[in-house]
């Protein structure tokens, strides 16, 4: 099957992706894909983002060895956000928190 990549990127260079674990269905993470990234996650299994702070390419995991292997990925009705289920290995935070959304407002 032929992916068709462009349509997610009609509206801007960038797609969030919220990245949720699939055996528990917490929310880890919300990142930044481009075309690229996107292309990479489909090819390698694997999820990879656009870093807007750092202007590249990173690929989960690669330094901290807290790999997200993809499960699933869903696009929204408007084709506009991914929703990326995976296996997450050790703490999806940079912080070593197991999500990003461990600080509670309410």
């Amino acid at each position: 099957m032929i992916m068709d990549f462009d349509k997610y990127f009609e509206k801007a260079e960038l797609i969030p992706a919220i990245i949720q674990e699939k055996a528990t269905g917490e929310v880890l993470m919300l990142a930044y894909m481009n075309r690229e990234s996107m292309e990479k996650t489909f090819e390698t299994g694997y999820t990879w983002f656009w870093s807007r702070s750092r202007k590249e390419l990173w690929n989960k995991g690669a330094t901290s060895g807290h790999f997200q292997k993809v499960v699933d990925i869903y696009a929204d009705c408007d084709d506009d956000t991914l929703l990326i289920t995976v296996e997450q290995t050790g703490a999806a935070c940079h912080t070593g928190n197991h999500s990003c959304f461990y600080k509670k407002l309410k």
